[in-house]
C-alpha cells in the first residue's frame, strides 16, 4: 500500500481521457500549491480516450481548433502546438485537427505539467477496482493488489467502451473485434450521429464498397459546421424554467428572426450554448425526460457537428446510395452463418423486417444504464451505496460542484465526479470547451481546501 505524504494535499484522478488529463493539467497550474496528484489509466495511454484515440487522419475533431485550447484562459493554446507542429491551416484556427493529434497534444499538456513540477505528478498504467472513502481520505484500491491513498480522489472514467445493444454480436469501431470484411459485403450501422460517422469513415479508408445500412429512430445525419460567430443573447432573453414546447417555440422564433437578417441558424445554437447547462437544470424531472425522448435527437445533429469538408463526403455517400438511412427501431441480433441477421422496425409501421449483413457496428451513442456500467468502479460504487445513479440513470448523482451523491442523499467530501458522468447533473459536459470549464472549477475546490486537509 502507497501512503500519502502526511501535510502534502494529495488528489487521485481514476481515468486518464481528455477529463483526467484536464483536470491534473489544472491542478498543476497553481505554482503555489505542493499538491500531488496521482493520475491512473488501465491503458496506460493518457489523454487517448474513447474519442482521441482514433488512429485514422480524417477522424477529426467536430470543434475548431480555436475552441479546443486546454485552458479557457488561453484560448490559443492548442492552435499555437498546433503551428508548432507544423499543421497546415491556412484558414487559420478555424481548423478541424486530426484527433489523434489532439490525444497527442492533451498528452503534451500533461507531459509539460508534470515537468514544470517535478514530483509533483505520479502516472499509473493500473486498474482501479474500488474507491473507499475514509474519515481523512480515500484509499483507491488498485487489481495490481496495492492501494493508493489521497486526500481526494475524482472519477474522470468518461464514457462506456462496450456496445449497449447487440447481445455482445454487434462490434464497436476499432475494437479487436472489427476485424477486416469483404469490400463487397453489406454492413449496418445503429444510430446516425457522429460516432456513425466514424465508422463510416473506418470503412471508407478500407475502400469499402458495399452497402452500409444506417438505423435510427429518426434517421437524422449531423449538420455541417460554418464560420460563423455565436449570436449574442442576453440571459434575460432566455426563458429558463419554461416547459419544452415554449422553448421549442421561442428557439424557432429566434432562429428564423436571425435568418432574415441575414444570419445563420448556427449563430442561434451557438449563443445559446453558454446557457445551456443552466437551461438542463431549471427543467423539471418530466421535461428532460420529454427532451431526452423525443428532441435530444433533433438537438444533437444540430449541436454536435461535423467539419464542412466531412459533412459534404457524408451526404455524397448518401446521394449516391452507398449510404442508405433508415430511420426505424432495430429490434434483435442473431447469428447467421458467417454474418449476422437484424431485426429492425421501420418507422411508420409495424412489421418487422429481417436484414442478413456481413457486420453490424453499434454506434447508437452512450446512454448505457449507469448501474449497468462496464468499469468496476463504478459498479462498485452503486453496489455498495456509496453513489447513486441520477435520476435519469445516465450519469452518476452529483452535487453541484461534482461531489459524488450516495444512496442515502449525502453529499461525499472527498469523492468528485468530473466529465461525462456529470451529464445528469449538466447534460452538456460531452465537449472540450464544457469539459475544461468544469475541470477548472474542480480543481479550484480542491487546491482550497488543501490548507484543511494538509494543515
Amino acid at each position: 500500500m502507497s501512503a500519502s505524504q502526511h501535510g502534502r494535499p494529495s488528489v487521485t484522478i481514476i481515468g486518464g481521457g481528455a477529463s483526467g488529463v484536464l483536470l491534473a493539467a489544472h491542478l498543476l497550474r497553481d505554482p503555489d500549491t505542493d499538491i500531488r496528484v496521482t493520475l491512473i489509466e488501465r491503458r496506460g495511454q493518457f489523454g487517448q480516450g474513447v474519442a482521441y484515440s482514433a488512429r485514422s487522419r480524417d477522424h477529426l475533431v467536430n470543434v475548431p481548433a480555436s475552441g479546443m485550447s486546454a485552458f479557457a484562459d488561453d484560448p490559443e493554446h492548442f492552435w499555437r502546438w498546433l503551428q508548432t507542429k507544423g499543421f497546415p491551416a491556412p484558414q487559420g484556427a478555424w481548423v478541424f485537427a486530426p484527433r489523434r493529434l489532439y490525444g497527442a497534444y492533451l498528452g503534451d499538456v500533461l507531459a509539460a505539467a508534470g515537468q514544470s513540477h517535478p514530483g509533483r505528478l505520479i502516472v499509473l498504467a493500473e486498474e482501479v477496482l474500488s474507491v473507499q472513502q475514509t474519515k481523512s481520505g480515500v484509499e483507491t484500491v488498485l487489481a495490481n493488489g496495492t492501494s493508493v491513498i489521497s486526500h481526494h480522489a475524482v472519477l474522470a472514467v468518461g464514457h462506456e467502451t462496450q456496445p449497449a445493444r447487440g447481445r455482445g454480436l454487434a462490434v464497436t469501431v476499432g475494437s479487436d473485434r472489427d476485424t477486416p470484411l469483404d469490400r463487397d459485403a453489406e454492413v449496418m450501422i445503429l444510430g446516425s450521429g457522429l460516432s456513425m460517422v466514424d465508422a463510416w469513415l473506418t470503412l471508407a479508408q478500407a475502400e469499402h464498397r458495399g452497402p452500409i445500412l444506417v438505423v435510427s429512430r429518426n434517421g437524422f445525419l449531423p449538420k455541417g459546421h460554418k464560420n460563423v460567430p455565436p449570436l449574442s443573447i442576453d440571459a434575460a432573453d432566455v426563458p429558463f424554467g419554461t416547459n419544452i414546447n415554449y422553448l421549442l417555440r421561442w428557439f424557432r422564433d429566434l432562429v428564423a428572426t436571425t435568418i432574415a437578417e441575414g444570419g445563420d441558424w448556427r449563430q442561434v445554437v451557438d449563443g445559446l450554448r453558454p446557457y445551456n447547462q443552466r437551461l438542463w437544470q431549471s427543467w423539471s424531472l418530466h421535461s428532460k425526460r420529454q427532451f431526452l425522448r423525443h428532441l435530444r435527437p433533433w438537438w444533437n445533429i444540430h449541436r454536435h457537428r461535423l467539419p464542412p469538408d466531412l459533412h459534404q463526403r457524408m451526404t455524397r455517400a448518401v446521394a449516391t446510395g452507398q449510404v442508405q438511412l433508415i430511420a426505424g427501431n432495430f429490434t434483435g441480433i442473431e447469428r447467421h452463418g458467417s454474418g449476422v441477421r437484424a431485426t429492425i422496425r421501420r418507422r411508420g409501421t409495424t412489421e418487422l423486417q429481417t436484414l442478413d449483413v456481413a457486420r453490424v457496428y453499434d454506434c447508437g451513442g452512450v446512454s448505457v444504464d449507469v448501474a449497468a456500467s462496464s468499469n468496476p468502479v463504478i459498479r462498485d460504487l452503486v453496489a455498495t451505496s456509496h453513489a447513486r445513479p441520477d435520476t435519469l440513470h445516465i450519469g452518476l448523482d452529483v452535487s453541484d460542484d461534482c461531489a459524488v451523491i450516495d444512496a442515502d442523499g449525502k453529499t461525499s467530501p472527498r469523492l468528485l465526479v468530473a466529465g461525462p458522468l456529470t451529464r445528469g447533473k449538466f447534460f452538456e459536459i460531452e465537449a472540450i470547451p464544457d469539459i475544461r470549464l468544469q475541470c477548472a472549477r474542480i480543481a479550484k475546490r480542491l487546491l482550497e481546501a488543501k490548507l484543511q486537509d494538509a494543515g
